[in-house]
């Protein structure tokens, strides 16, 4: 039988104050990263619903004039289809327009793309807006939406609001309005295999941001390379390279937990050391009883850092459990709102990522229990003759 086990399994010692200092600690952790992720997988992929992850666009990329249409099926479409990581593509046309009710105005972008707005089989010139136009132009399902397009000549189209949508990019100043691609295609006298971009959607393992560099570059290189006289010259970009400010706040909000992991980590680290010495003095006399047994200082210590991993443990459990619980009632619920212009999505996002909730605890754990093996450097100092002749 193992001595130190033994012995740590008879040593009473309550670490509540200790334990419920690493439960708030991990509890912290988890929501951190949880939150962190929630708002990488929101933006990204409310943004990649809106614009692809990446783009196949002419050089000359205009939004205004129904000028620079490309071929929808360039010769080098198959190759591209054959990249693992590039998970559909789809025609889009793009167009600015000037909306107007009333004496209000506003600049928008139009967006269409085949099927999308679903209702617009039943309903002619049907588009959904975004809640952030309904709100600023007091626009409701079924009222029209009067348009100026501004080219070689102002073109008025009067379309109908079949739904609202709530997007990403109602934190940003483009306001997107959805609506069928052949509406626009005929807008601009475009016949139906033409559009203004390729919009490339990735598989979800490709969606960070050296995935989706790596695809944009084969891409680009197979545009360029691949091309012949009748293709149209397209460049590709990515997502992160059209919206820098986005990904840059993502960025920022990823140092941020790392940073707070770090300062989680030392501040229950510390509150370990503070609740191990305070063992250790009230065990004084075991200790020199053990010495004078002829147990060594690294047993000694194996049996208090046992005793001490044990609350650890279990502060980290109680911690993972109730942080879980958190997030799954702000994920079904979403109790904790926030303003999109602030923050790009309405409420607080969580997504409980197992691994990275598994690696933040492994790595914490063993900080934790690195730090722990300062204050047993005590045990090396107890004078076994001294404590003994106390007890």
């Amino acid at each position: 039988m193992d001595a130190s086990r033994f012995i740590a399994g008879r040593l009473r010692f309550g670490g509540r104050i200790a334990m419920v200092s690493i439960a708030v600690s991990f509890l912290i952790m988890i929501v951190s990263v949880s939150v962190s992720s929630g708002f990488r997988n929101e933006i990204r992929d409310g943004i990649s619903d809106l614009t692809g992850d990446v783009q196949l666009m002419p050089v000359d990329m205009n939004y205004i004039s129904e000028a620079s249409p490309i071929s929808v099926s360039p010769s080098y479409l198959p190759e591209i289809e054959k990249i693992p990581e590039v998970k559909s593509i789809t025609p889009a046309v793009y167009r600015a327009g000037i909306v107007k009710k009333g004496e209000s105005i506003h600049g928008v972008l139009f967006k269409g793309t085949p099927g999308a707005v679903s209702e617009a089989d039943s309903v002619k010139l049907g588009v959904s807006i975004p809640v952030r136009l309904s709100e600023m132009l007091d626009l409701q399902v079924g009222d029209r939406l009067l348009t100026y397009f501004v080219g070689e000549k102002i073109k008025v189209r009067n379309f109908n609001i079949v739904s609202v949508y709530e997007g990403v990019m109602d934190g940003t100043d483009n306001i997107v309005v959805l609506a069928d691609m052949a509406d626009l295609q005929r807008l601009d006298g475009w016949s139906s295999d033409e559009a203004s971009v390729l919009e490339l959607t990735l598989a979800p393992g490709a969606k960070t941001d050296a995935g989706m560099r790596a695809v944009t570059d084969e891409v680009g290189h197979i545009a360029t390379a691949l091309a012949g006289e009748d293709d149209d010259i397209l460049i590709a970009t990515s997502v992160i390279s059209r919206y820098p400010q986005i990904f840059d706040w993502l960025n920022l909000i990823d140092f941020n937990v790392l940073f707070i992991l770090v300062l989680m980590t030392i501040v229950a680290g510390f509150n370990m050391i503070s609740g191990l010495l305070i063992m250790l003095f009230r065990n004084i006399s075991t200790i020199g009883t053990l010495k004078s047994l002829g147990m060594t200082d690294k047993s000694i210590a194996k049996v208090f850092l046992r005793v001490a991993s044990v609350i650890v443990f279990k502060g980290m459990l109680a911690g993972n459990a109730v942080a879980l619980l958190l997030c799954g009632i702000q994920k079904w619920t979403h109790v904790l709102k926030l303003n999109p212009e602030n923050y790009f999505v309405p409420y607080v996002p969580v997504s409980v990522n197992l691994p990275a909730v598994l690696a933040a605890d492994l790595l914490s754990w063993l900080v934790i229990m690195l730090l722990l093996l300062i204050p047993c450097l005590f045990i090396s100092k107890v004078d076994p003759a001294q404590t003994v002749r106390t007890q």
